[in-house]
């Protein structure tokens, strides 16, 4: 029997393999010249210990590029056959639960949850075997409202978008791409124990415009009392998967984040392309897609597309049979999801049904239940079931428990996007999420679950150190900041720690850096991304790790210490006009005096400052220095031109996202300080 999908590895992995030999060696070479070259004593104890400190980051960045190899050395992609599902399983397709997950109606407005709703809604599936969940942690009023005016909204919706094959189904983004217009909303919230069965898609009279059977749409709130704790998106997801195993049972489950709309009316069927498969499918827990945005501007100003990761990293993971599981655009088996283990616990999809005749009243009475705040308690729920708690990335730790309880999964990149989001639009915005996401995935690498030891005879070694590639984020943020800021000081005190010019020693750092900055333009460019936002991506990388990473770094070892708990901050979707301006010009957001714009800005500066003050001692105290110093200058001249635009937000521009005085007078300050104190 022919299969339903196929598998095919990535070109150019030879070349590539060649390439990282070359650059390892060159890496070897770079660490014995710091082991052999050793500072003496009578060269001083400054330049002893600053060679101490880069001999350790450039020992960090040596293990972090091993790991990173890991996600590279082998790249595969899939290639459902939809047509060959149709033809074996059309009249047996299963049921599918999708959830969609909303917190805060200020950050993530009705308008924006229900175009949401709508577009999952008119999916090319049969109906009567859909069933979509919207959890609203907020409880707010205009949510329920919104969505009950939705379900009569839909009633013409769907119908419009089959009968005219209309892409994206999301209907602000539909009249967006038509419009050029975009509706927002405002609402408040509240606390309460809501489950309300909006369409019953087992009422005959619940039907559009023509005539066809409606989705199955419930709404849920569940409870939550101070003192309890409600987990956040997690206990959300864990509370819909005990509702709808009630009201659906589907035993595939999809779950988006309220922001990432279906763009692809046909998502479902290829991706039972793998969990229905014959020959592999049995074994696949779920199936990731990558999440994509709508709202990229030209060049990726913050480095929210993602292209990299999505083309080669991820698919370079899925060569072990893993997946990373990004907690949107996925989609579960139920019973894995719900704590089996493969294959002692497999069951067939097509096996599992729901034969409950329930009036609407006893179901929810029934589901209501499940979703209070006392139902985990002294149960499995959050440990061995559902999405794993306490964790700020409870997605990744989840699907890395489910690969360690038997199950593969798999990472599927479509060439049309199945989904597409809201990236953030503010360099904070970005930043804020990148500090959660570093932290919460340090925090996995720290704890019981990290990959090495919780993973260890589960899971391929390559997978382990896929995970790592991601879980080692917050402390990449050591080496960074000493690398940014130590040869800069060097330099302003005439300290050299590179090989001269002239020396064969050089010759392996020149090496490698030309080699793997050649390489990751290539790279970039081949994933479609041009050479300004590829530029772009250089600067959003150093200002991740020295802000973002930084304090999910300090943060997580906080927690750990158990000084602090874990808290969940909510991306917002929404941003005023003359802020989504700038974006669209490419005008990088600052207007607050956020501590990390401070980092930014301090660093931009001593970078700047080092440089116009090492050229001034060299030219006028000691030019035969300049040899000794060039490594120096060059990586203190690219910082300068990295930082362009943080010196145009600082001295240039007046708008409103510009740097704020107070950012500009102690950046100025802090960097001068460092720079005109002795270097001890």
């Amino acid at each position: 029997m022919v299969p339903l999908f196929e598998t095919k590895e990535a070109k150019a992995r030879v070349s590539h393999k060649v390439f990282a030999a070359t650059c390892f060696v060159g890496i070897c070479l770079i660490l014995i010249y710091r082991l052999v070259n050793f500072p003496k004593e009578e060269q001083g104890g400054r330049r002893r210990w600053a060679w101490i400190g880069i001999f350790m980051a450039e020992f960090f960045f040596s293990l972090f590029w091993i790991i990173t190899q890991s996600v590279r050395w082998s790249v595969r992609h899939h290639l459902p056959f939809k047509d060959r599902l149709s033809l074996r399983h059309e009249e047996k397709l299963p049921g599918v639960d999708i959830f969609v997950c909303t917190a805060d109606p200020i950050s993530e407005p009705p308008t924006l949850v229900i175009s949401t709703v709508l577009s999952v809604m008119s999916y090319n599936y049969p109906p009567e075997k859909l069933s979509v969940y919207l959890s609203d942690d907020a409880g707010s009023e205009f949510t329920f409202y919104a969505l009950l005016e939705a379900s009569h909204f839909s009633k013409y919706w769907i119908p419009f978008c089959k009968k005219f094959d209309v892409e994206p189904r999301s209907p602000e983004a539909w009249f967006a791409k038509k419009l050029g217009e975009k509706d927002k909303g405002t609402t408040y919230a509240q606390e309460c124990l809501t489950i309300k069965i909006i369409v019953d898609g087992r009422d005959t009279n619940a039907v559009d415009k023509e005539g066809c059977q409606l989705p199955t749409l419930v709404y849920m709130a569940r409870e939550k009392r101070s003192g309890c704790p409600h987990n956040f998106k997690a206990g959300a997801m864990n509370a819909l998967i005990r509702v709808s195993s009630v009201i659906s049972n589907g035993p595939v489950i999809l779950n988006l984040d309220c922001d990432m709309y279906a763009n692809d009316g046909d998502a479902i069927r290829e991706a039972l392309c793998f969990l229905l498969d014959e020959k592999r499918g049995h074994e696949i827990a779920f199936v990731q897609h990558p999440q994509r945005f709508d709202n990229i501007c030209k060049n990726d100003l913050y480095a929210n597309s993602y292209l990299v990761v999505n083309q080669v990293e991820l698919a370079g993971i899925g060569s072990y049979d893993a997946a990373l599981y990004c907690g949107t655009g996925c989609f579960h088996r139920r019973e894995s999801l719900s704590g089996a283990k493969y294959p002692k616990d497999y069951r067939n999809i097509n096996e599992a049904k729901n034969n409950d005749n329930r009036s609407v009243d006893e179901l929810e009475k029934a589901s209501k239940v499940l979703a209070s705040c006392s139902y985990e308690k002294n149960t499995h729920w959050g440990k061995e079931m559902g999405l794993v708690y306490g964790c700020a990335t409870e997605d990744v730790l989840t699907g890395l428990t489910i690969q360690c309880r038997g199950w593969k999964s798999m990472y599927f990149k479509p060439n049309k996007p199945a989904f597409l989001g809201v990236a953030p639009v503010t360099l904070d915005i970005a930043l804020v999420q990148m500090k959660r996401w570093s932290e919460g995935l340090f925090q996995i690498f720290l704890s019981k679950y990290c990959p090495f030891i919780y993973g260890h005879g589960k899971i391929k070694f390559g997978a382990q150190m896929g995970y790592c590639n991601y879980l080692l984020w917050a402390p990449l943020s050591l080496p960074t900041l000493f690398y940014v800021i130590v040869p800069p000081l060097c330099l302003r005190h005439g300290i050299s720690l590179f090989p001269k010019v002239s020396s064969l020693w050089f010759i392996p750092f020149a090496y490698v850096f030309v080699a793997q900055n050649a390489y990751s333009i290539c790279e970039a460019l081949s994933c479609g991304h041009k050479l300004k936002s590829w530029w772009n991506l250089q600067r959003m990388l150093i200002i991740r790790r020295t802000t973002a990473f930084f304090f999910g770094f300090v943060d997580c070892i906080v927690k750990q210490m158990g000084l602090s708990q874990t808290a969940f901050a909510i991306t917002a979707k929404m941003v005023t006009e003359d802020v989504m301006e700038r974006y669209e010009q490419e005008m990088m957001e600052f207007g607050s005096s956020s501590v990390m714009f401070t980092i930014v800005a301090t660093l931009a500066m001593l970078n700047l400052f080092s440089l116009i003050g090492g050229f001034i001692d060299i030219i006028f105290l000691d030019f035969g220095a300049l040899g000794n110093l060039m490594c120096q200058i060059i990586l203190c001249g690219l910082m300068v031109l990295v930082n362009v635009p943080i010196y145009e937000a600082l001295f240039i521009r007046k708008d409103k996202g510009c740097m704020p005085f107070s950012v500009m007078f102690k950046s100025m300050f802090l960097a001068s300080l460092a720079c005109l104190l002795p270097y001890v």
